[in-house]
C-alpha cells in the first residue's frame, strides 16, 4: 500500500466543521474590537448609574433599576449589531481575506453562517455579562433578578435578528449603508403596529398594498418586547417566551438563507 493512501482515506472537514472555524476566528476578532469594549463599558457604567438615577427621579427604585438595566442591555445589544456586525463580510472583501477563506473547502453560505455565528456569540456573551451586573444590583437590593430572565431572553432572540440583518447588509453592500439599514430595520421592526394606522389613512391604491407588503416582510419586534412586564412585574404566559423564541429563530434563519444567496452570487473583484 502507498504512503498516500492514508491522506486519501482521511474524512474531509464537515459542513459544522468550517462554519464553527469561521465562527471561532469572528468571535476573536469580535472580542478584540476596541468598539465593543467601549459599549461594554458604556452598558456597565450606564447599569451602575442607575442606582443613583434611582434616587434622582420619583417612583419605585428597584422597578426604575430594572427599567435602565433592561433598557442598557437591549441597546448595548443593538449598537455592537451595528458597529460590529455590518463590517464582518465587507472587512474581509476589503483585506481581501475572503478569497484565501474561499479557496479552501468552505462554501459560501458556510463562510456567511460562521460570520453571523460568530456574531451572535459577542452578543450572548455581551448580554450575558450585562445581565450578570443586573442580577447582582438586584441581589444586593435584595431583588430576585429571576422575573426578568423572560425579557432577557428574548433581547437576545431580538438581538439575533438584527445581527442576521447586519450580516445580510454587509454581504452586499458598505458599512454606512449597512449601518442605516439595519438600524432602519430595528426602527420599522418596534413600529410594526404603525403600518395599521397609516393603512387606514392612505387612499386604496399601491400605499396600502406597500404598507402591507412592509407590515408581512419585516419582523414584528414588540412581540418579543417583555421588558415592560417584566419591570412592573405581570404575569408573563409561560407559552410567550417559547413563542417569541421561535419566531426570532425561524426568521433569522430565512434573512441568513436570504444572505447566503445574495453573497453566493457575489463576484468579487
Amino acid at each position: 500500500m502507498s504512503a498516500a493512501a492514508p491522506d486519501r482515506a482521511r474524512p474531509r472537514p464537515g459542513a459544522l466543521d468550517a462554519v464553527f472555524a469561521v465562527a471561532l476566528n469572528t468571535f476573536r476578532e469580535g472580542i478584540r474590537d476596541r468598539i465593543l469594549y467601549l459599549l461594554l463599558a458604556f452598558a456597565l457604567l450606564l447599569i451602575g448609574a442607575s442606582r443613583l438615577l434611582s434616587l434622582l427621579t420619583v417612583g419605585d427604585e428597584n422597578k426604575i433599576i430594572k427599567d435602565l438595566g433592561l433598557s442598557a442591555i437591549s441597546l448595548l445589544g443593538l449598537l455592537t449589531a451595528v458597529f460590529v456586525g455590518v463590517s464582518l463580510v465587507f472587512k474581509e472583501i476589503e483585506r481581501r481575506t475572503v478569497y484565501t477563506l474561499l479557496a479552501h473547502p468552505v462554501a459560501r453560505w458556510q463562510f456567511v453562517a460562521g460570520k453571523y455565528a460568530g456574531l451572535l456569540a459577542v452578543l450572548a456573551m455581551n448580554v450575558v455579562l450585562m445581565t450578570g451586573v443586573l442580577a447582582g444590583i438586584l441581589l444586593v437590593r435584595g431583588e430576585s433578578p429571576l422575573p426578568l430572565v423572560p425579557a432577557e431572553l428574548l433581547i437576545l432572540v431580538e438581538l439575533a435578528i438584527i445581527a442576521a440583518f447586519a450580516v445580510l447588509f454587509s454581504s452586499f453592500t458598505n458599512p454606512i449603508l449597512a449601518a442605516v439599514g439595519t438600524v432602519a430595520v430595528y426602527v420599522a421592526g418596534h413600529l410594526s403596529w404603525s403600518f395599521d394606522l397609516l393603512k387606514k389613512r392612505l387612499p386604496p391604491g399601491a400605499g396600502r398594498v406597500l404598507c402591507d407588503v412592509l407590515h408581512a416582510l419585516l419582523p414584528d419586534l414588540d412581540r418579543l418586547d417583555l421588558k415592560a412586564a417584566a419591570v412592573h412585574g405581570q404575569t408573563i404566559p409561560f407559552g410567550e417566551p417559547l413563542w417569541g423564541a421561535a419566531y426570532g429563530i425561524a426568521y433569522s434563519v430565512a434573512v441568513l438563507i436570504l444572505a447566503a444567496w445574495l453573497f453566493s452570487r457575489r463576484d468579487f473583484p
